[in-house]
């Protein structure tokens, strides 16, 4: 295994981290191919797949495969979200569940890391261990476990448990879930497995564990959030946080702040992977990729979504606003349950106030203030220019790589690899081939514990 370098000399080059997103149903993927004007159409894009079907799934990890990705990533929520008492979309809800996707992967992909999310708040530690570590014994030292947790009771609704954890106690479940874990992924290591007793505020489990610890000592851990109790939390757990932030100074204080969280757990700066999600956008010049950005923000805002976006931070119904017009005249309602399944805004007022700034201050429209406000940070231009600034983010302790979300379904990421990658390589920041076989080669992390035994007849 040949861990990325962390050089002291910032002209040493840093190597960059790539995963890839498959996209949920929602407004973040164009699923039309109608003129930007409307937003609206029958015709879907002609790139665009199916959400549910294998292949699909299959083609956009084969892409990031043979484009010598870290890892395959899939989000995944427990409740489709509802707007007005309504299904608002799919999002990562309406399609097969994860782990059996990711299993599946394993058949048809060789180095390609395989990452799950699974929530720790609506979950157990002994079957949801035994159910990663298949994977990882499936796949060869693939698997990824990414660490969700939930105080949601619409969500809860579904699980007996309920919506009853707050922010405290569900960090507090879910470090305790990933503990016992691991406990069981290390509690087998020879012909026959440790006995395992686990108590905690939240578990009280009694092993033994069934399977041998797995080709790469036990799942790689991904969490996904940008809280203090999140950041907190990776730096004492997680091998890879995934998170979002607006620019290069946001990602290098974020960058510094849980880097620096990881001496007080006894972990080296180079044992968390900072990997933020990202959109790109190519053009083969820099006005041709400024136009295409322009269009796919308004294809995947269409004035419908506007006023839906808009009515989830004024809590209140907007269908008499034109989309087109200036923003609502009302105050926000901060208790409104208008949305459901969906994070809800600490602070709307503040949002409504940079809102109206924002709209005053450039004459913008209801609809072009939340193009201008939702999007995530986007790399825009030609490929060139594309592959410069995204080494310049890494090299600048912004960020330690970047998990794509492309905005077609499945063939997206196409463009990145075919175009952006081989430049990367030329840089000398991207690999040219895999030097392992696990995913935590991939990522430059240390091996856990090497296994000793895999189970084979005598």
């Amino acid at each position: 295994m040949t861990a990325a370098p962390h050089p002291s000399d910032p002209s040493t080059p840093r190597q960059i981290h790539l995963a890839a997103h498959f996209p949920g149903v929602n407004n973040t993927t164009v699923w039309d191919d109608a003129p930007p004007a409307t937003g609206r159409g029958a015709a879907r894009h002609p790139s665009l797949g199916s959400q549910i079907r294998f292949d699909s799934f299959v083609h956009l990890a084969r892409t990031a495969e043979r484009g010598l990705f870290d890892f395959f990533f899939l989000a995944e929520g427990l409740r489709l979200r509802e707007h007005k008492g309504r299904i608002h979309d799919l999002d990562v809800v309406g399609r097969p569940e994860s782990l059996t996707v990711l299993t599946a992967l394993a058949a048809v992909t060789d180095r390609l890391g395989l990452a799950a999310t699974v929530n720790a708040t609506f979950n157990e530690p002994y079957e949801l261990a035994r159910r990663l570590s298949s994977l990882d014994h499936l796949s060869d030292g693939r698997a990824a476990w990414n660490v969700v947790t939930t105080s949601d009771a619409f969500t809860g609704e579904n699980f007996r448990r309920g919506g009853y954890l707050d922010r405290a106690d569900r960090y507090a479940r879910a470090a305790e879930f990933v503990a016992a874990a691991r406990e069981l992924w290390d509690s087998w290591s020879g012909p026959a497995p440790e006995p395992v007793r686990y108590r905690g505020a939240h578990f009280d489990l009694a092993g033994p564990f069934t399977l041998p610890r797995s080709p790469q000592g036990h799942p790689v851990i991904i969490q996904a959030g940008d809280s203090p109790e999140g950041r907190d939390f990776a730096a004492a757990t997680a091998d890879v946080i995934f998170t979002r932030h607006s620019g290069l100074a946001a990602g290098q204080a974020f960058y510094a702040d849980v880097k620096g969280r990881l001496a007080a757990h006894g972990r080296r700066p180079d044992d968390l992977k900072i990997m933020p999600g990202v959109t790109f956008v190519l053009g083969d010049t820099a006005a041709e990729a400024q136009e295409h950005a322009a269009e796919i923000r308004r294809r995947q805002i269409s004035p419908q979504n506007a006023l839906l976006a808009a009515e989830q931070i004024w809590g209140a119904d907007l269908s008499g606003y034109d989309p087109d017009g200036p923003l609502p005249d009302i105050d926000p309602d901060p208790h409104s349950e208008l949305a459901q399944g969906r994070v809800k805004i600490a602070d709307p007022a503040a949002v409504v106030a940079k809102w109206r700034a924002l709209s005053q201050a450039k004459g913008l429209s209801l609809r072009e203030t939340v193009i201008e406000t939702t999007g995530r940070q986007s790399f825009v231009g030609t490929p060139q220019a594309v592959a410069a600034e995204m080494d310049a983010f890494v090299r600048a302790r912004a960020a330690d790589g970047f998990i794509l979300v492309p905005h077609l379904t499945p063939n997206g990421l196409d463009p990145f690899v075919d175009r952006v990658v081989p430049l990367l390589q030329e840089r000398g920041v991207f690999r040219t081939e895999y030097t392992g076989s696990t995913l935590r080669s991939h990522l430059g992390l240390p091996e856990a514990v090497t296994p000793v035994w895999q189970g084979e007849a005598s």
